[in-house]
């Protein structure tokens, strides 16, 4: 199908349910209402997360998730897909195609698709020194230049999927802002792209990561009326364990990890320190009535399996009972559900592929 004809196809859907909630054609409110959204559960599919010009998504994953019931593919794409750090503001369209793919796939198979960007010009939190001006801790001439060519970026996506519901395709801002002392740039940051993309598609269902690699709310955008999308990797001891790309100050154990676990300063991590972390931290945020999302969370596959699945237990008790939906990170590879090359699993054999059923189940019943 091409894209015209695709966008044409998806356009009649658009008379549904919308998500967000302001008309189109009227003056935006101060305050816009919150959103309300679904329950989403499902999984980040990542083969566009480094720009990847030769990658494409499989058709396998979606009718996979939605065979197990999933309803939810977050895409944490990077802007060297369609664009470059040498000329930001030059955009080939063309190479945009894999993703209308993506959005084509998720409608055939009832998966509602998030696009975010992992990289988008001028920060990403692995090797934002690759870009030429920076979003975030820098002068603002740079951040200026950034964020021009950031807000050209989402106004040709907020174009490209315009005519798709809500229901459909929403946006995430950017994937995991810096740790920051101050949150006044990130809302300065976050407040222009959201307000590019409503230039174009003013009632676009958008979603904003939490500050400080997206663990903390960030009660400057409240007013918005967006969704905020929060983590699941807490306590690193556990998820992260043996990865060599996290900084050693951001583990609270090098221990063998378990589950409940004591960090080195004896604190106890177990169900109710993961409430503390992970729900009644966003308090402020949820009081009000703005939805949270949790975009990523997982478990490397080096963790012990014990600690893996009783973590993974906990995690998932406590998002059902906050009514949070939630996206893994991801369906395939080292911290998914087939092809880990986990320790101790009797992995079941799934169209060629190594499937940890177990796991599977587990999260299926949350």
């Amino acid at each position: 199908m091409n894209r015209r004809r695709f966008l044409s196809s998806s356009a009649a859907a658009a008379a549904g349910a919308l998500l967000a909630p302001s008309v189109l054609g009227q003056s935006q409110p101060t305050a816009r209402a919150q959103p309300k959204i679904p329950r989403w559960r499902g999984f980040n599919l990542t083969e566009l997360t480094r720009g990847d010009r030769t990658a494409s998504f499989r058709e396998s994953d979606f009718a996979w998730m939605a065979e197990w019931g999933f309803n939810f593919a977050r895409l944490p794409l990077s802007y060297w897909l369609w664009s470059s750090p040498g000329d930001w503001l030059k955009i080939d369209p063309d190479l945009i195609r894999p993703v209308d793919r993506a959005v084509e796939l998720g409608r055939q198979y009832g998966i509602h698709v998030n696009i975010g960007f992992h990289r988008i010009p001028g920060y990403c939190v692995n090797g934002r020194e690759k870009e030429p001006y920076q979003l975030f801790d820098s002068p603002r001439d740079s951040m200026r230049r950034a964020l021009d060519a950031a807000t050209l970026h989402w106004r040709t996506f907020a174009e490209r999927y315009k005519a798709l519901p809500n229901s459909q395709v929403s946006f995430d801002l950017f994937n995991e802002p810096p740790w920051m002392a101050d949150q006044s740039r990130y809302v300065e940051v976050a407040t222009a792209l959201i307000r590019s993309i409503r230039s174009v598609s003013p009632d676009r269902l958008i979603v904003a990561d939490g500050a400080d690699i997206g663990q903390t709310p960030v009660l400057g955008l409240i007013d918005q009326g967006i969704v905020q999308s929060t983590r699941g990797y807490l306590p690193k001891m556990v998820s992260h364990y043996t990865a060599n790309w996290v900084p050693p100050a951001e583990f609270e154990s090098t221990e063998t990890p378990r589950w409940p676990m004591r960090d080195k300063n004896g604190v106890l991590w177990d169900r109710e320190k993961l409430r503390a972390e992970l729900i009644t931290k966003w308090k402020p945020l949820t009081d009000r009535g703005a939805p949270v999302h949790v975009g990523e969370w997982g478990c490397l596959n080096t963790t012990p399996r014990a600690a893996c699945m009783g973590w993974i237990t906990d995690l998932l008790a406590l998002w059902k009972e906050a009514g949070w939906g939630w996206s893994m990170w991801g369906l395939r590879g080292h911290f998914g559900i087939v092809d880990s090359e986990r320790q101790g699993v009797a992995y079941e054999d799934f169209h060629g592929h190594k499937l940890d059923r177990e796991m599977l189940e587990l999260i299926r019943q949350a």
